[in-house]
Parts: C-alpha cells; structure tokens; sequence
C-alpha cells in the first residue's frame, strides 16, 4: 500500500475516535442539526474503518506468520497462514481504494429528469416516449416514485418535451451518466418503404435540490406569469390561470408547469425544476474548473454529446463511451437497464482508481 493512503486512512481512524467523542458529548444532543451531521459523517466512515481494520489484521497475520516460521515445528502451519493471509492482501487493498474514492455528494438524491425531442421529427418525439417509458420502468423496478412535472405530447404519440422527477434512495447515483444525446435508427411506423431513419432525443440528468432554499433564488430575479393550461385536465384546468411560468432574469433559465390540479401546486413544481436547472449550472461550472487533465471515460454528461445508439432492427444498443454492446434492446427498452448501468459505474469507478493510483 502507498504512504500516502495508509496517511489518508490513518488520518480517516483518528477522524472517526473524534466523532465519537463529539457524539458522546453532553452538548451535542441539544443541536439536532450538528448531531445529524456527525451521525451520517460516522455512518459513510464506518465501512471504511471496518476494512481496514480488516487489512491492518491480514499484515499482522503475515508478520506473525513470519516470524512462527522460525520454529521448525511450526513452519508447515506458517507457511499455510502466510499464504492465506498474503492472498487476502489484494483484495483488501483494492476494496480499501475503492472505498476512498470521492464521493459525490449527490448520489443519494433524487433526479429531475427532461427528455426532448431532437432531429427527426414525429420519429424523435415517439423516440422521447420510448426513453419516458424506459426510464419509468427502470424507476418502477427500483421502487422510486416518478411525477410527471411537464409534458408536451406531439401529434403522433410520445413527446416534444417531459419532465418528470423521479424520487428514491441513490436515484442520481444510478442515473447521472444518462445526460446527453440518445439515437435510434429503426424504420417509423409511418415509413411506408421500409427505409430505416435515424432521430434523436437529449436527456438531462439533474441532481434535485434537497430544498428550493438550497439554490439562492433572490425574489427579486424571478419573474412570475400565469396562464391557462392547455391539454387534458377536465373543466377545472381549462378555465382558470393555473398553469405558471417562472423566469429567473440574471441567467434566462425558464420553467413551467401546467400538469398539477392549482396554481400553487404548479408554482411549486416550478420552481423545484428551476432550483435544480440552476443549481446543475453552479455544479457544471465548478466540476470544469476543477476537472483533472485526465478525460472521464464516461464522459462530460454535455447534452449534445451524443453517448448511445439505439438500433432496432440489429436488436443492439451500443455506448459510445465506453464501447459497449448489448444485443438486448427489447428488454432494456423495457427497463432493465441493470446491465448497462452497472457497466458505466464500474468503467467510472475504474477511471477514478487510476487517477488515484497516479497520486504519491
């Protein structure tokens, strides 16, 4: 193991006995806040101790091991536990790296998700459909609960444009390599010669705010309207100004929603899609400007990036990202995304272990 890390997880045990100490405190339990704090700071270290712990135990395994081999008697019984313990080693090491890695800090929140139709035409909003339909599935097998903020359908089925939230443990953490500009080459249900097109959609990823009060919104920056919904929704939704525009005017970032039963419900919608438009900003700006000379392999999440292809009469999904290909469109379409998740986390994580590895 590098000086360097032993320091980090050497610094991490002291870091932990210090929590303790602050918990055990008679003080601490009269501020709730502070509490929470160190209680979920303890809770993401305490894994991290417990594996080293674990690796600490396997060297002093080798070092008695070691030194039992000097006993002729007990060199065969050694020689067995220097093996074992030595084969441990790797394992924990790497275990140990993995756990060290940064952690974003917005993995356990939720999503507010935006598909929009792109190149393409009827083509693309009934693509924008299909990845509503994929992603809602996905969300349905994870237990997450999904709301539709906004949607606009086209003429033909599917979507110009939706947003919708999508609400569960680890939501962000299972999706935010979704961003950026999605193909499919299939042949249109409304192609009459059978000629396969190709369209596309974009998709945003955003990590949701815990609170609008997360993101500064100055009162004073917002600009307001109403207006009557259109679309479904009954008598209610057409004959009053329900539905709610909400500009921010230093940047331009705009946000409405129609879909809720009042004006209130609407005005709240929006302003959590603008809180996190906002906010996915700040966090873009400051990732560029802290961002490593190293190039993710996954990708800088741009909407205009284009990161998969989905082609149907081939039955294949290809990332680009990270040259992958699965010949399971039907099932992935219909929300098993497991696969090609999982892969995209393991090829980031793998990326993080190099930078990590380059590090004195």
């Amino acid at each position: 193991m590098k000086p360097s890390i032993r320091q980090k997880l050497d610094l991490l045990v002291d870091r932990i006995d210090e929590i303790d100490r602050m918990l055990s405190a008679p003080d601490t339990a009269n501020d709730m806040d502070q509490f929470r704090r160190l209680a979920r700071e303890r809770a993401e270290l305490d894994p991290l101790i417990v594996q080293y712990d674990a690796f600490r135990q396997a060297e002093s395994d080798i070092a008695e091991a070691e030194a039992m081999r000097a006993d002729p008697e007990m060199r065969e019984f050694a020689d067995e536990e220097l093996a074992a313990a030595t084969a441990r080693l790797p394992a924990l090491e790497l275990a140990l790296q993995t756990l060290l890695l940064p952690r974003d800090p917005d993995d356990e929140r939720g999503v507010l998700l935006e598909i929009r139709a792109g190149t393409g035409g009827d083509e693309s909003a009934l693509f924008a459909g299909d990845l509503f339909r994929m992603y809602s599935r996905y969300a349905e097998r994870q237990r997450w609960q999904v709301e539709v903020i906004s949607a606009s359908e086209s003429d033909l089925g599917g979507y110009r444009e939706i947003i919708c939230r999508i609400v569960g443990s680890g939501a962000y953490s299972r999706l935010k390599f979704e961003s950026g500009a999605h193909r499919v080459q299939r042949v249109p249900e409304t192609e009459t010669q059978g000629r396969i097109h190709t369209s596309a959609c974009t998709v945003a990823v955003m990590p949701e705010a815990d609170e609008v009060d997360e993101v500064a919104l100055n009162p004073a920056d917002l600009r307001i309207d109403t207006f009557r919904a259109s679309g479904a929704g009954g008598q209610h939704i057409n004959k009053t100004d329900s539905a709610v525009r909400i500009t921010h005017l230093p940047t331009g970032i705009v946000a409405e929603c129609q879909d809720g039963r009042s004006q209130h419900a609407n005005r709240a919608s929006a302003m959590r899609v603008l809180a996190a438009r906002i906010r996915d900003i700040q966090v873009r700006a400051q990732q560029s400007h802290i961002a490593s000379t190293r190039k993710r392999l996954i990708g800088s999440g741009d909407r205009s990036e284009r990161i998969r292809t989905y082609n149907f009469p081939q039955g294949r999904i290809t990332d680009h990202r990270i040259n992958l290909t699965l010949y399971k469109i039907a099932t992935i379409i219909e929300g098993d995304m497991d696969e090609l998740l999982d892969a995209l986390a393991a090829e980031h994580q793998a990326d993080l272990l190099a930078e990590l590895g380059e590090q004195n």
